[in-house]
């Protein structure tokens, strides 16, 4: 009896199928080098559900999809979870110290049950809370008023603090611009490359609070 032929390319995933999203939402970060046994259901959160998009999904294959900027010191993990601890969303951020004051925001991913529940939105500023806390530097007075154009309202932050600065650049696939834009982001060139097969553009945000 002739055998059955065998699957080309990764295992199947076996990820915890999410029926429901758990309210209240909480968010929690964790560094890419943090050894902490407690931080082991957190990286197994930030697996499932970058794997369950990116990799089940879209077909980004799992080589390209986890790779060793994930285990660094200057990489700042973001998970979102329910009040049941399922995973909902996950995200990163790259930090280089050769570039103070910039960070970069990438596996930004909501899982398909916790779509269209503005959970992506909250993401996007729980992400950017952490990129202030890691990684702002003094801003200077470009960065301040780009930060604040058109919002008519200073920062957060006690009055005659000096402000904090923190651009957040992202390589944004091309399908989801629209909503980075509606978080704020600006397109930088609009020059389009291709990343795992999919079609993307550079995307950025400075960001101000009072220290």
């Amino acid at each position: 009896m002739p055998h059955e032929p065998r699957p080309i390319g990764h295992p199947p995933l076996r990820i915890e199928p999410l029926l429901a999203v758990v309210e209240p939402i909480r968010f929690f970060t964790a560094r890419g080098d943090d050894a902490d046994p407690a931080v082991d259901s957190l990286r197994s959160g930030l697996a499932d559900v970058r794997l369950e998009v990116f990799v089940g999904e879209q077909g980004v294959p799992l080589a390209q999809e986890i790779d060793a900027r994930d285990f660094e010191a200057t990489t700042v993990h973001v998970l979102a979870a329910g009040a049941d601890g399922a995973p909902l969303a996950a995200a990163r951020l790259l930090i280089d110290s050769a570039h103070p004051g910039q960070v970069h925001l990438g596996r930004l991913a909501v899982r398909r049950a916790a779509r269209g529940t503005g959970l992506g939105a909250r993401m996007v500023t729980a992400v950017e809370r952490a990129a202030l806390d890691h990684a702002a530097v003094a801003a200077t007075p470009a960065a301040y008023g780009e930060s604040q154009a058109g919002s008519g309202v200073p920062p957060d932050g006690a009055a005659g603090a000096g402000p904090a600065a923190v651009t957040v650049v992202l390589s944004a696939q091309e399908q989801a611009m629209g909503f980075y834009q509606r978080c704020g982001y600006r397109v930088l060139t609009g020059e389009r490359y291709l990343d795992a097969g999919i079609w993307h553009q550079d995307m950025a945000r400075t960001l101000t609070r009072r220290s």
